[in-house]
């Protein structure tokens, strides 16, 4: 008669994600998810469809902005010339338009304008390695003057029905610019992501001396990034002249600091290299919610303003605490 041993149960290991490595993973959509319930404890009009969609109509202008600023950033740069361009690239549509050029014509060339300044900010930076703050800084005065000089400092009214159609809205309540904004973050993540334009930027922003030794035209690359930045604040400039219906020379003041701060947020690093256009995307969403909580509440720009700054400092020392665990 022989005896049978059982063989000894084997305990089944059970994979768990830790809580800190959840909440260094998902740390922005944590944020956004807490600001949502917050916004929605202090106001029952938060979550409303209509309020909803005015921070989408409110958040792009400053998403396109920062879109364009996390090309630039991942590349180790900065851009601090996008407001000026944005009100520069306004005064522009609006000054062809009023002067009989046909929004089809008009639109393209004030892209093309917006751009073709980018790639001077970037040609100065690269070609005679001057620092992207300081040629920024001079194309941020020297725009913003440009717009300015082109009517004295005078708004320009009349601009076509066609062109205001822009900053209407689609199926009578999606803001377009909003519409605008989301596609150009769709391409954008699919340009990071997935081609090899994307995959060098980041290489760049890395380690610009091995990706240079690797073959990769480290200064063409850079200026294009520039020229990014400055097609998006073009085409901000121009939704939001739709949207006022008037080309307004002082617009777009103090965006450059709005379009980093969303960009920090969204978890882009400033040394580059690391982050995206989803975090912006994100970052800016939070920048504005926190905004409508202010307002919804009817607290005073100052204390936005205040509180603005804080969720910034926190969240550069956030990322930094998550890049030093990693």
């Amino acid at each position: 008669m022989s005896n049978t041993v059982s063989e000894p149960i084997k305990d089944k290991k059970v994979t768990k994600l830790p809580i800190g490595a959840f909440i260094k993973q998902y740390n922005l959509f944590l944020i956004f998810i807490v600001f949502l319930i917050i916004g929605s404890t202090l106001s029952d009009k938060f979550l409303s469809v209509q309020n909803i969609l005015n921070i989408l109509q409110q958040s792009s202008f400053v998403g396109l902005a920062a879109l364009g600023m996390t090309f630039v950033i991942l590349t180790r740069g900065i851009d601090l010339s996008v407001g000026s361009v944005l009100a520069l690239s306004g005064m522009i549509a609006a000054y062809l338009m009023t002067s009989g050029v046909h929004p089809a014509a008009a639109i393209p060339i004030t892209l093309l304008a917006g751009t073709a300044l980018g790639f001077i900010n970037g040609f100065i930076s690269t070609k005679y390695k001057v620092p992207a703050f300081i040629a920024t800084l001079a194309m941020m005065v020297t725009a913003r003057g440009l717009a300015l000089l082109t009517t004295d400092g005078q708004p320009l009214y009349n601009l076509p029905e066609s062109f205001q159609a822009l900053g209407g809205t689609v199926f009578g309540r999606i803001p377009i610019p909003a519409v605008i904004w989301v596609v150009l973050t769709i391409m954008s993540v699919i340009v990071l992501k997935y081609t090899t334009f994307g995959r060098r930027l980041y290489a760049i922003g890395g380690n610009p001396e091995s990706a240079k030794l690797s073959g990769i035209s480290v200064d063409k690359h850079i200026t294009i990034t520039f020229m990014i930045s400055g097609f998006m604040a073009a085409a901000a400039g121009i939704l939001l002249s739709a949207w006022l219906t008037v080309g307004q020379p002082t617009a777009g003041q103090a965006l450059e600091l709005d379009a980093i701060a969303a960009v920090v947020i969204g978890g882009t690093s400033l040394f580059g290299g690391k982050g995206g256009v989803g975090g912006t995307f994100i970052g800016v969403l939070i920048m504005s919610m926190i905004v409508n909580i202010f307002n919804l509440l009817g607290l005073s720009s100052y204390y936005q303003s205040v509180f603005m700054g804080v969720i910034i400092v926190l969240a550069l020392i956030l990322n930094q605490y998550i890049a030093n665990r990693k």
